[in-house]
C-alpha cells in the first residue's frame, strides 16, 4: 500500500513517457561529468582559454587519463576538442610535474602540495597567456584537471581561475558491502557494480567511468566487498577478478582493498584454528599477504569487522582487538599495506547501554595497535541513526590513528526514496569540538582517514535516485577537505548536474539543505534514535519489542514511559556523557545546556518539560513530526517550480486525460515553472520520489504519534489532526521483501 504510486502520479510519468522525445533528457548515468554545452558567450571565453593540451615528456597512463577527461570536458561544454601541441601558445592548457614546469613560470608553493596537490594558474610565458595545472606526481595533474572543469562546469569564469589544494586527509575511501552473489546490503541502487562472475576476462566500461567519478572528486581507496564477508574472497580465483578491477582502477590513483573474514584460514581448513597468537595462523596471513601483492603489487590492505554481531574475532580466544590487528598488520607492513579495523562492536550479552561499548573496549588500547592500524570508527556510537552525538572514540585516543566512517547509503533515511542530502550530516560531525566549544580539536582534526559505505549499485542513476548522488559526491569533496561547507559542495553539485543557471542552482540548494532535518523530524526527532522498523529498517517501529536482544529494539532506545522519554546517559543513567572530555560532557549532562537536538539522546524527560518554544516537550515532539511533512511539502513545491514544459503540450495533455488524472502535483502558489529547467525525465522521476516521501514522512508521523500518545497520555496539541487509523493498524503493517531485508 505505502509503495505504490497514487494516480495523480502515475499519470505524469505516463503523460512524460507518451509525449513526443525531449532533446535534454537525461538518466542520470553520466553524475556530475556531465560536461553540456555552455551559452554561446561562455563557450567562445572558454575555446580562448583550452585550445591546446601540452603535456612535455611521456605522459603515464594517469596523465593520459588527465587529457582525455580535459578533452571530454572541452569538448562537451564548446563543441570543439582542444588538439595536443608540444609548446606553448596562447590559450593552451599546460600540464606538468614539478620539474617539469615551465621556464617563467612562479611555481612558489607546488612542493609544499605532497604527492597529490594540484596548483591552478593564469601564467604568461613567453609572451603567451595560459593555464597551468603543476602538480608534484601525475595523480596531482589528474586531480588538478578535474578542479579545472568542476570549476568551469560550476560557472567560473575560466581567466579567473586560481587555486591550489591538496588532501587534509591522505585515505579516502569507498567501503562496498558488495557480497560476491552481487547481492549488496542494506544497498538500494540495484545489484553490485561488480560483476563478479564475469571478472576477470571481462571488465565492463562501467568500471572505469566509476574510477573517472572517484577521481573527479580525490578519493583515493575503495574496498570492494561487504565487511560481513566471505572466505572465498582470499582465494587465487578471487584475487585473480581483484586483480582485474585493480588495472582499471590504477590509472585513476584509486587502490583496492578487502575486507577480509578473520577465521578465513580455519573456515578454508588451512589451519586449525584462527588464534591471532598462534603461529600457524600468523604464517598463513603472511603467506597470504605474500601471494596478494604478488598479483596485486599495489593492493591497500584489509579491513576488518571482527567481535560484531556474531562476526568472528580474536575475542573468540581470549585475544584483544590489538592482538588480532596487530597479526594481519604485521602480515602487511613488508608491502606498506594497511589494516583498518572497525571500532563497531557491541557485546554477545546485554549490555548497559550499547552507547558505551565501542569505548569501554578500545580507549584502554590507545597506543598498543602498530603504526600501519587505523581503528575505523562510525560517526557515532549507535549506528548511522539520522543524528547522533559524535563518537566519543574521537579525541580519545591521541596514539592510534583514526578513521571516520561514514554512512553514504541511507540505511536509516528512507533509503534511496527519500531525498535526504547529508552534507549537513557530515559537516556536523566533523565540525564537532571533540574537547572544549571553540578551542577543539576537531573530530576533522582527530583523523587519518576517512571512509564512507557506498551507495553505489547498477542501476542507471549509479546511487538508486538522482538526488543520492550528492552524497556520493558530498563525501568525496569533504574527504579531501573536511573544512569544506556543505552549501557550497551542493551548489557545484547542483550546477554540473542540473544547469548553473543560479535561477535553477539557488532552489534546489535550498532543497538540499533543509532536507536532512526534515528526516531527522519526521522521523527521530529531538534526539530520538532507531525507531525504525526490525530487520530491514523500512519505515516507523516505536513499538518494536522483544528479541533475541533488547539493543535491536527500539522501546530500548527511546525508554518512553507515563512520566516523560529519552534516554538517561547522565550520571544517574548509563553515564555514557562521561566518555566524553570534561567540558563537552558537562553541557551533554545538563538538560538545559544540552542542544534541544540531542536532548533525549542523553536525558529521560518528563513530558511536560518547558521546551525553548515556550511548548511543553510533548507538544513540541507532535509539531516537529508534523513539521517534517511539511518541509517534505515545501520541497516538493519547490521542486513544482523547476518542471519544464512538455516537449509537445498537446500530445502530454492527451495522455494526462487517458490516465484520468483527477489531482495535480502541487506547484508552489504564486509561482511559474521555468521553461526548460530540468529535462522531463529526471524531473518526473524526482518527482514521483517526492511523492513517495511525503507519503512516508506522513506515515512515519501517523505512526509515531499514535504510539507516543498511546504512552504518554496525552491530547493532540490544538490543531494537531489525529492519526487516520489506530495504533494496531500500523503496528500490522509487514514489509517482508523490502530493500536491504535480509541481507
Amino acid at each position: 500500500m505505502l509503495r505504490i504510486l497514487n494516480g495523480a502520479l502515475a499519470a505524469l510519468l505516463l503523460a512524460v513517457a507518451l509525449a513526443p522525445a525531449h532533446a535534454a533528457d537525461e538518466d542520470g548515468h553520466e553524475l556530475w561529468l556531465r560536461y553540456r554545452p555552455l551559452a554561446q558567450a561562455e563557450q567562445t571565453k572558454l575555446q580562448q582559454h583550452a585550445r591546446t593540451i601540452v603535456y612535455a615528456g611521456q605522459a603515464t597512463p594517469t596523465v593520459t587519463a588527465a587529457i582525455d577527461e580535459l578533452r571530454r570536458g572541452v569538448k562537451g561544454m564548446t563543441g570543439k576538442e582542444p588538439a595536443s601541441a608540444a609548446q606553448p601558445a596562447d590559450g593552451a592548457l599546460v600540464l606538468a610535474e614539478a620539474d617539469k614546469l615551465p621556464q617563467g613560470f612562479n611555481a612558489e608553493g607546488v612542493a609544499q602540495l605532497g604527492k597529490e596537490g594540484y596548483l591552478l594558474r593564469r601564467a604568461t610565458l613567453n609572451g603567451k597567456r595560459v593555464t597551468v595545472i603543476a602538480a608534484n606526481d601525475d595523480i596531482g595533474l589528474l586531480y588538478g584537471s578535474y578542479a579545472w572543469l568542476r570549476a568551469i562546469g560550476s560557472g567560473q569564469a575560466p581567466d579567473r581561475i586560481d587555486e591550489r589544494s591538496a588532501p587534509k586527509l591522505q585515505l579516502r575511501v569507498l567501503n562496498h558491502w558488495d557480497n560476491l552473489d552481487r547481492t549488496v546490503e542494506r544497498g538500494y541502487a540495484g545489484q553490485s557494480i561488480w560483476n563478479w562472475w564475469e571478472l576477470p576476462d571481462i571488465r565492463e566500461r562501467r568500471y572505469v567511468d566509476y574510477a573517472r567519478a572517484n577521481a573527479s572528486l580525490g578519493i583515493n581507496g575503495t574496498v570492494l566487498n561487504n565487511v560481513n564477508s566471505k572466505p572465498e574472497i582470499l582465494t587465487a580465483p578471487w584475487i585473480a577478478k581483484v586483480a582485474a578491477l585493480a588495472d582499471v582502477l590504477r590509472p585513476y590513483g584509486i587502490k583496492v582493498y578487502l575486507s577480509a573474514r578473520f577465521s578465513t584460514p580455519l573456515e578454508l581448513k588451512q589451519t586449525k584454528t584462527a588464534d591471532p597468537l598462534a603461529p600457524e595462523v600468523a604464517a598463513w596471513w603472511k603467506a597470504k599477504a605474500d601471494e596478494i601483492y604478488r598479483t596485486i603489487p599495489d593492493f591497500g590492505g584489509f579491513l576488518v569487522k571482527a567481535n560484531s554481531e556474531g562476526q568472528p574475532g580474536p575475542q573468540d580466544y581470549h585475544r584483544t582487538h590489538v592482538d588480532g590487528a596487530n597479526m594481519l598488520a604485521a602480515a602487511v607492513a613488508p608491502h606498506n599495506g594497511i589494516v583498518m579495523w572497525r571500532a563497531f562492536v557491541y557485546a554477545a550479552e546485554k549490555p548497559d547501554d550499547r552507547a558505551k561499548q565501542a569505548y569501554d573496549e578500545f580507549k584502554p588500547l590507545d597506543g598498543k595497535f602498530a603504526p600501519n592500524v587505523l581503528v575505523q570508527v562510525k560517526n557515532g556510537a549507535i549506528d548511522f541513526q539520522p543524528r547522533e552525538p559524535f563518537h566519543p572514540l574521537f579525541g580519545a585516543m591521541p596514539h592510534t590513528p583514526l578513521m571516520m566512517e561514514f554512512q553514504i547509503t541511507k540505511e536509516y533515511l528512507g533509503f534511496a526514496t527519500h531525498l535526504v542530502y547529508l552534507g549537513p550530516l557530515f559537516e556536523e560531525v566533523l565540525r564537532a569540538d571533540t574537547h572544549r566549544r571553540g578551542a577543539g580539536p576537531t573530530v576533522a582534526e582527530t583523523l587519518a582517514g576517512i571512509a564512507g559505505v557506498a551507495n553505489i549499485g547498477n542501476d542507471r542513476t549509479w546511487t538508486g535516485s538522482h538526488f543520492d548522488q550528492a552524497n556520493w559526491y558530498a563525501f568525496g569533496r569533504l574527504a579531501w577537505n573536511p573544512q569544506a561547507s556543505a552549501r557550497d559542495i551542493a551548489a557545484d553539485w547542483a550546477a554540473m548536474t542540473f544547469s548553473p543557471d543560479p535561477a535553477v542552482v539557488q532552489p534546489i540548494v535550498g532543497m538540499m539543505m533543509g532536507s536532512r532535518e526534515a528526516a531527522v523530524n519526521y522521523m527521530t526527532p529531538l534526539g530520538l534514535h532507531h525507531l525504525m522498523a526490525r530487520g530491514h529498517h523500512y519505515g516507523p517501529g516505536p513499538w518494536v519489542d522483544g528479541g533475541p536482544r533488547a539493543d535491536w529494539t527500539s522501546v530500548y532506545y527511546h525508554r518512553a514511559d507515563r512520566n516523560g522519554i529519552g534516554f538517561d546517559r547522565t550520571a544517574s543513567g548509563s553515564n555514557a556523557v562521561a566518555q566524553y572530555a570534561p567540558d563537552v560532557a558537562a553541557t551533554y549532562a545538563d538538560p538545559a545546556k544540552v542542544p534541544e537536538p540531542l536532548l533525549l539522546w542523553f536525558h529521560h524527560v518528563p513530558w511536560d518539560h518547558r521546551m525553548a518554544s515556550g511548548r511543553t516537550l510533548w507538544d513540541e515532539l507532535v509539531s516537529r513530526y508534523s513539521l517534517g511533512v511539511r518541509q517534505v511539502q515545501a520541497m516538493q513545491a519547490t521542486w513544482a517550480t523547476l518542471a519544464p514544459p512538455p516537449a509537445n503540450a498537446d500530445a502530454a495533455a492527451s495522455a494526462t486525460e487517458r490516465a484520468h488524472v483527477t489531482e495535480p502535483v502541487p506547484v508552489a502558489r504564486g509561482s511559474a515553472p521555468l521553461a526548460g529547467s530540468i529535462d522531463p525525465q529526471r524531473h518526473a522521476q524526482i518527482a514521483a520520489y517526492l511523492q513517495i516521501q511525503l507519503r512516508e514522512a506522513q506515515w512515519w508521523r501517523d505512526a509515531s504519534v499514535a504510539y507516543f500518545q498511546s504512552i504518554s497520555g496525552r491530547p493532540l496539541p490544538p490543531g494537531e489532526p489525529a492519526p487516520p487509523h489506530p495504533l494496531a493498524y500500523y503496528e500490522a503493517l509487514r514489509f517482508p521483501s523490502a530493500p536491504g531485508d535480509g541481507r
